[in-house]
């Protein structure tokens, strides 16, 4: 499995939900693995994007396929980055060598 990203910034309707129904968060992140990637963390931060969550997914197709149902909806923009651990962003240096 592949490591994302997902930064995301909520609209005014998103806002809006999120207030009046709180777990509506976790609700997303079950229609999440229903089209195939795994929410492994997440954080709501204070600053130019509203979360950051941590995707698991087998391939970037999965996760642009997630990015675009969740961005269709009008309720929020998205930011996906891939993402490796450092040990293997290392090995791949020192293979290079």
């Amino acid at each position: 499995m592949a490591t994302f990203i997902m930064l995301s910034t909520l609209g005014p309707d998103g806002m809006a939900t999120l207030k009046s129904n709180p777990r509506r968060l976790l609700e997303v992140n079950s229609e999440v693995a229903e089209m195939g990637a795994q929410v492994t963390a997440q954080w709501a931060l204070a600053g130019q994007y509203d979360f950051c969550t941590v995707l698991e997914a087998p391939d970037l197709e999965t996760v642009a396929k997630v990015a675009v149902a969740l961005g269709a909806r009008g309720t929020l923009k998205t930011q996906t980055l891939p993402a490796m651990p450092v040990e293997h962003f290392l090995a791949v240096l020192e293979a290079g060598n």
